[in-house]
C-alpha cells in the first residue's frame, strides 16, 4: 500500500535526500584530496634528494607517455609535478608547510617533460653514494668547509654530460676518502652556475678553502682525472733511512702523529708509490707515510725485526725495538681504501670531558663537542676523526660528553639524544647545537660558522621573553629542511647585526609548550621580539632579505595601516602630500613576492612619497568597503583636490621595486626646468649656479624611463644644484653644440666664480643616489680646490 506525502513533507525529504549526497560527494573529494607529501609518498622530513628520488619514480610509472588509453593521465601527472615544484623550493616548501595551496602561485607544475627525460635526463647521480648532489643553499659551506672538492657542473639534456656520467661514477669510486665528489645541476640551479662562471657542460672545477677554483680542461678519461685530482691532494711520502729515520719518527711522534710504514724487500709486494701517495692523501695532517728499501737499509730493517715486505702503522709512542712491539699495527692488504679504513679505525677517539671540569674547560676554549649516552655513536664514521686536524687552524677543540655520567647537565644544554654542538669559548652560557648531516664536510661547515657567529640555543631557562634587548628567535623543526637551510643564513646575519640585535633558535619538538604559547604553526617561523613588540618574518630564506626586514623594523619605511589611521593619515592628507598604499593578505603568494620589493622601493621614496601597506586578512570588512577585489592591490593616492576621493591603480605586470617606483614618481609634478636654447645659454653657460642637465629624446624609451629617476634627482639635490631637461628632438643644435651623441645623456656645469664649464662633466650613471653622490663629491673638490687657491693668494 503507498503512502501519500503532502508537498511540505516531500520538500523535507528531498532536502535530505540532497543533503545525505552532498556530505557523501564532499567525502569523496575529501577522500581524494591528497597534500603534496603524500602524492609523492614521501614524509615532512624527506631531503631534497628523496623528494627527487620519489618523484622520479611516480613520474617514470604515471607519466601520460606511458599511459595513452588513460584519460586522466595528464591530470594525474600535473597534480605530482606541482607537488615536486613546490616541495623541490624550500622557500615555496615553507609558505605550502603553513598556508597550504592557497599560499602558493597557480602556475607552478604546469609543464612537464617527456617521459624520456625523466628516465634519463633527470637526477643523473642521485643513486651514486660516492657522488653528493649540491644545492644552492649548501654549495658555500660543503666547499668551503676545508676539504678539497672536485664538482662537476652538468646541465640535464647535455649529450656530453651523460657521457661522461659513466665516467664520473667510476672516477668516483676510485678516489673515495681521498677528495669529495659533487655535483651541481645547473637546469635547476642555473644561478649558482651562474656565479661560478659556468658557461659550458659539463664544466669540472676543483675547489678547497681558501684557494681559487680550478677548472679541469683535459681528457675525461678516469685516468686523466684521477691524475689531475693527485695534483691538488696534499700528500708526501718521505722515504726513510739510516740517517733520517730516528729524527723523523720522535718528531713526529711529540706532535701526536703517527707512521704509517710500508717496508720493500725483493721477492715479496710492498705498496706502489700511487697507494702511498693515496693514502698520504688520505690520512693528510693525521698519520705521515713512508716507505724504507730494505735492499739498502738492511742493517735498519733488522734492527727492527722486519725480513719481508710488509707495512705497519706506528702509532705515537710505539715501542721500535726488534723485542716489543708494543703498539704496532702490522697491515696485510695492499689496497689504499682497505689500509685507509683500519688506521682509522685504529686512532684514538676525540678526548671524553668529566662533569667535574665541563663548565672551566668550556670557558677557557671553542669545542665542538658530541654528546652521547653511555655508547659512543661517533665510531661509526671514522672519517669524523679528521676533525681535530681539520678544526686545529681555527683553535677549535673537539671533544666528547657521556650524558648517561651527568644527566642534569645534558638536560640543562637540552640535550636529550645523541647530538653535537659548538661552544664558544663562554662556558655552558653560549652554545648551538648542530641539525644538520652527520657528516664530516658539514659538520665542519657548521662548526666553522657556529664559533664565529652568535647564535644561541634557546630553552624556557634563556628564552627571552622578558629581555630588554631585541632578539630575533628562529621557532624550527629539526626535521624540517627549510628550517635546516635557513640556519646558515641566520649564523651569517648573526654577524653584521652583533651588538644590535641578538639571534637565538628554539627547536619545538623538544619545547612543544613554548612554541604553543606563541602559537606556532609552521616551521620555520621567524620572529623579532622588541620588548611587547613581536614581528613575523614572512620573507626569503637568505641573510641579505633577513639584514633587510631588520633594517626594515628598526627604521621603518612602510607604514602598517589600520582603518582608522588609514583614514587619518590617507584619506585626511594634507593637500600636498601624496602616498602609495599595498592591499595584501599574508596567505596570498604574489603578495608575499611582492613584500620585500615593496620594502625596498619604500626606502628610495623616502620624504618624497609616503609608503603604507594594510592586511586585508586582518581588516577584511574594511577593504571591502574600500573595493579591493584582489591582492596585491596597489593604489597610489596624488596630492589632494577637491574632487572625489581619487587614486590609481597599479596594472603593470612587474611588481619589483624599480617598476614599482618609477611608476609612482611619475605622478609627482615636475621638479626639473625644462629648457630652451635660450634658457640653456642664459642659466646655465652664463648663470651663476650649478647645474645638472638630462639631454632626452621623447620617443627614446630608456629617456623614458629614465625621466622620473631624474625627477627623484631633482628633489634630491634641491637648493644645492638646479636640475633642467634639454629636448634633443625640438632643439637639435643646442643638443649636437653641447657634444649629445646619444640620449639620454645626463651632464653637470658646475659655476666656478667667474669661470665656467661650457663643454659640461657627463655622468654615465642612471641611479639618482650615485648621481647625488657623484655631484657631492665634484661640489666638495670644487670647494676645496677654492680654499687652496685663496689661501695661495
Amino acid at each position: 500500500m503507498g503512502v501519500w506525502l503532502n508537498k511540505d513533507d516531500y520538500l523535507r525529504d528531498l532536502k535530505r535526500v540532497m543533503l545525505c549526497f552532498l556530505i557523501v560527494y564532499m567525502a569523496i573529494l575529501v577522500g581524494t584530496d591528497q597534500d603534496f607529501y603524500s602524492l609523492l609518498g614521501v614524509s615532512k622530513t624527506a631531503s631534497s634528494r628523496e623528494i627527487r628520488q620519489a618523484f622520479k619514480k611516480l613520474a617514470l610509472k604515471l607519466h601520460p607517455d606511458k599511459n595513452p588509453n588513460n584519460p586522466d593521465a595528464h591530470s594525474d601527472f600535473l597534480k605530482i609535478n606541482r607537488a615536486y615544484e613546490v616541495l623541490k623550493d624550500e622557500d615555496l616548501r615553507k609558505k605550502y608547510d603553513k598556508y597550504g595551496e592557497k599560499g602558493l602561485a597557480d602556475n607552478q607544475g604546469g609543464q612537464y617533460e617527456s617521459w624520456n627525460y625523466y628516465r634519463y635526463d633527470f637526477g643523473i647521480y642521485d643513486d651514486d653514494p660516492e657522488i653528493i648532489t649540491l644545492d644552492r643553499r649548501e654549495f658555500d659551506a660543503a666547499v668551503n668547509s676545508g676539504e678539497l672538492w672536485f664538482v662537476n657542473f652538468y646541465s640535464p639534456g647535455c649529450s656530453h654530460c651523460h657521457d661522461l656520467a659513466p665516467t664520473w661514477r667510476d672516477f668516483a669510486k676510485e678516489v673515495d676518502g681521498l677528495l669529495r665528489i659533487g655535483a651541481v645541476n645547473c637546469g635547476d640551479d642555473r644561478m649558482l652556475c651562474r656565479m661560478k662562471g659556468v658557461n659550458s657542460y659539463p664544466s669540472l672545477f676543483i675547489f678547497r678553502s681558501g684557494m681559487a677554483a680550478v677548472k679541469y680542461h683535459g681528457d675525461r678519461s678516469k685516468e686523466s682525472l684521477v691524475n689531475f685530482a693527485m695534483q691538488h691532494v696534499r700528500s708526501t711520502v718521505t722515504e726513510l733511512w739510516t740517517g733520517n729515520f730516528v729524527n723523523s719518527i720522535q718528531n713526529a711522534f711529540a706532535a701526536g702523529i703517527g707512521w704509517l710504514i710500508t717496508f720493500c724487500s725483493k721477492g715479496r709486494d710492498c705498496l706502489t708509490s700511487q697507494t702511498r701517495l693515496r693514502l698520504s692523501g688520505m690520512l693528510d695532517g693525521l698519520v705521515n707515510v713512508g716507505w724504507m728499501d730494505c735492499a739498502t737499509q738492511d742493517n735498519l730493517c733488522k734492527s727492527l725485526d722486519i725480513t719481508t715486505s710488509t707495512t705497519a702503522y706506528f702509532p705515537p709512542g710505539a715501542t721500535l725495538n726488534n723485542k716489543e712491539k708494543s703498539g704496532i699495527l702490522f697491515l696485510n692488504s695492499l689496497d689504499a681504501k682497505e689500509i685507509y679504513l683500519e688506521i682509522m679505525h685504529n686512532l684514538p677517539d676525540f678526548e671524553l670531558l668529566s662533569a667535574n671540569t665541563l663548565e672551566d674547560r668550556l670557558a677557557h676554549h671553542r669545542w665542538l663537542l658530541f654528546f652521547h649516552f653511555g655508547k659512543n655513536e661517533n665510531s661509526n664514521d671514522p672519517e669524523l676523526k679528521k676533525l681535530k686536524t681539520l678544526l686545529k687552524n681555527e683553535h677549535i677543540q673537539v671533544g666528547k660528553f657521556d650524558c648517561s655520567s651527568a644527566p642534569d647537565i645534558c638536560s640543562n644544554l637540552y640535550v636529550f639524544q645523541p647530538c653535537l654542538a659548538v661552544f664558544k669559548g663562554q662556558g655552558t652560557k653560549e652554545f648551538e647545537i648542530h641539525h644538520g648531516k652527520k657528516i664530516l664536510y658539514d659538520i665542519l661547515a657548521f662548526a666553522k660558522e657556529s664559533v664565529n657567529s652568535h647564535v644561541t640555543t634557546l630553552g624556557p631557562q634563556n628564552f627571552p621573553a622578558n629581555d630588554k634587548e631585541p632578539w630575533l628567535v628562529d621557532f624550527f623543526a629539526p626535521w624540517c629542511p627549510p628550517c635546516r637551510a635557513l640556519l646558515p643564513e641566520l649564523r651569517k646575519a648573526s654577524k653584521h647585526l652583533y651588538g644590535q640585535l641578538k639571534f637565538g633558535t628554539l627547536d619545538c619538538t623538544v619545547h612543544e609548550g613554548l612554541c604553543n604559547m606563541y602559537n606556532i604553526q609552521a616551521y620555520p617561523t621567524t620572529v623579532v621580539f622588541n620588548q611587547s613588540n613581536i614581528h613575523e618574518y614572512e620573507g626569503h630564506h637568505s641573510a641579505e632579505q633577513i639584514l633587510e626586514f631588520v633594517e626594515d623594523l628598526m627604521n621603518p619605511s612602510v607604514i602598517s595601516l589600520t582603518p582608522t589611521t588609514f583614514n587619518e593619515l590617507v584619506k585626511q592628507r594634507k593637500h600636498d602630500e601624496v602616498w602609495m598604499v599595498d592591499f595584501y593578505s599574508p596567505w596570498c603568494h604574489p603578495c608575499q613576492v611582492l613584500m620585500p620589493e615593496w620594502k625596498r622601493m619604500a626606502r628610495t621614496l623616502t620624504g618624497l612619497i609616503n609608503v603604507g601597506s594594510i592586511d586585508c586578512q586582518q581588516y577584511h570588512s574594511f577593504c571591502s568597503q574600500e573595493n579591493v577585489r584582489r591582492y596585491p592591490e596597489i593604489r597610489f593616492f596624488p596630492p589632494k583636490s577637491n574632487k572625489a576621493y581619487q587614486y590609481h591603480s597599479y596594472n603593470g605586470w612587474n611588481r619589483d621595486a624599480y617598476s614599482l617606483r618609477i611608476w609612482g614618481l611619475g605622478f609627482l609634478p615636475q621638479a626639473s626646468i625644462d629648457l630652451t636654447p635660450q634658457t640653456f645659454n642664459e642659466k646655465v653657460l652664463q648663470g651663476k649656479n650649478h647645474w645638472v642637465v638630462d639631454f632626452y629624446a621623447p620617443w627614446c624609451g630608456p629617456c623614458q624611463n629614465f625621466a622620473p629617476e631624474f625627477e627623484l634627482l631633482a628633489r634630491m639635490i634641491k637648493g644645492k644644484v638646479k636640475a633642467g631637461k634639454v629636448d634633443c628632438q625640438a632643439y637639435a643644435q643646442t643638443c649636437q653644440k653641447a657634444g649629445i651623441r646619444a640620449y639620454p645623456t645626463v651632464k653637470f656645469y658646475p659655476y666656478e666664480r667667474a669661470k665656467r664649464n661650457t663643454w659640461g662633466e657627463q655622468i654615465d650613471s642612471r641611479d639618482a643616489k650615485e648621481i647625488t653622490t657623484l655631484i657631492y663629491e665634484k661640489l666638495e673638490n670644487l670647494q676645496n680646490h677654492g680654499k687652496r687657491n685663496k689661501d695661495e693668494l
